[in-house]
């Protein structure tokens, strides 16, 4: 019984095993079924996630080209504005305003800082420009002017340059500045610096530079007045004439304003006189070798008693001051410095008349502006003689006063 027992549970295991063995093929049959179908099912959703980021991704960058076209379209717009106002001729004025002030500003502070750090003594005027009540001058003449030259100068008072209010009222109505221009002695505070400081408390008609005088240094004395001027007064024309030449102002002003609307000008009477190569001689120029073979000229340049230059033209000495080359005749440095400019010589034979036919020119009706003799480089004895030669060749007394630029 034991034995058929143990066969019965041998055939019931067994036929377990095998119920099991075909029930895992359909199980995994089923499962892989199953598993197809959830899979088919689930698929789908990542798609629409895709497509779904693909369309976000897709309206960012509609959104991007709209936002860059915005800003093209604005810069465009901005540019197109940009480009009006500067084609304005109201910007384009204030813009050369605002340059122009600054370049003043400049000029006045280098100048100021040169004379606090060599403590040489300046014009009271000598102040740091306010830009906002700077105001506008037709001309500024600089008077050149020597320790020695006091009767020169007493001479020019009385006659050609209106003495003390009336030279002011001459500033405030008609934009006329007038100074004699001089700088200090090789001992600053010596006795001939308290002489012309005496002169200017009794006149207050100088214009002291930062400059040691000196007969061979006119060419830094030109500089230094042309830069001290421009940083002072904002004039069109800064003009400067020797003490011992004759000056109708009103006509001066007159012709000059004839060339306002030209930005670079150099007007004077222009000449090309020989390059003297041997010592001793008056008007030597030691360095002749710079001009070529022996016996060359000059470059065409202004003549020395009287000349002027517009406000540009000064502003350029200013900012270059530096580096500009100083030949030993002050008039020929000041035609060096222009060339290679575009500037515009001017060749005006009125600035340079003499004292014997200004007088039937004038007589004419065509005054002249300066008046000297070419053989003593100026009106000869001119402390004796500025008289005569006003009595016979000046504009009148109230030529000024009827005189509009």
């Amino acid at each position: 019984m034991s034995m058929k027992h143990h066969h019965r549970g041998l055939e019931l295991s067994a036929s377990k095993s095998f119920v099991s063995k075909k029930w895992t093929f359909f199980l995994c049959i089923g499962f892989f079924c199953a598993g197809t179908l959830f899979s088919d099912r689930m698929w789908p959703e990542p798609e629409a996630n895709v497509v779904s980021r693909e369309a976000r991704d897709e309206r960012l960058h509609l959104v991007s080209d709209d936002c860059d076209s915005s800003k093209k379209s604005s810069k465009l717009e901005s540019k197109d504005s940009l480009g009006e106002a500067y084609k304005s001729p109201d910007a384009i004025q204030t813009l050369d305003k605002t340059i122009s002030a600054l370049e003043m500003e400049l000029a006045a502070a280098r100048a100021a800082q040169e004379s606090i750090m060599n403590g040489s003594p300046v014009s009271d005027d000598f102040k740091l420009p306010e830009t906002a009540t700077r105001r506008k001058y037709l001309m500024v003449v600089g008077v050149n002017t020597a320790f020695s030259s006091r009767k020169r100068r007493d001479s020019v008072r009385a006659t050609w340059m209106p003495p003390g209010e009336n030279r002011k009222k001459l500033e405030e109505e008609k934009g006329i500045v007038m100074r004699f221009v001089i700088g200090h002695s090789a001992t600053p505070g010596g006795i001939l610096d308290r002489a012309i400081q005496a002169e200017e408390s009794k006149h207050g008609d100088f214009l002291r530079l930062d400059h040691v005088e000196g007969y061979l240094e006119l060419s830094a004395k030109t500089k230094s007045y042309f830069t001290t001027a421009y940083a002072l007064w904002d004039a069109d024309f800064y003009v400067k004439v020797d003490d011992d030449v004759h000056v109708n102002i009103a006509t001066l002003g007159a012709e000059l304003a004839r060339y306002r609307m030209k930005p670079r000008v150099y007007i004077g009477c222009m000449k090309s006189g020989p390059v003297l190569a041997q010592k001793g001689v008056r008007y030597h120029e030691p360095e002749y070798w710079k001009f070529g073979e022996e016996g060359n000229k000059y470059f065409r340049h202004a003549t020395g008693q009287l000349y002027a230059i517009s406000r540009e033209l000064a502003s350029y000495i200013s900012i270059n001051q530096n580096v500009l080359h100083k030949y030993v005749n002050e008039d020929v440095s000041l035609g060096s410095w222009f060339l290679g400019l575009d500037v515009e010589h001017v060749d005006d034979r009125r600035l340079c008349c003499g004292t014997t036919d200004c007088e039937w020119k004038a007589q004419a009706g065509n005054m002249c502006v300066a008046s000297f003799d070419w053989s003593c480089s100026g009106i000869c004895r001119s402390a004796d003689r500025m008289k005569d030669v006003h009595r016979r060749c000046g504009e009148g007394p109230n030529a000024l006063l009827a005189a509009s630029f």
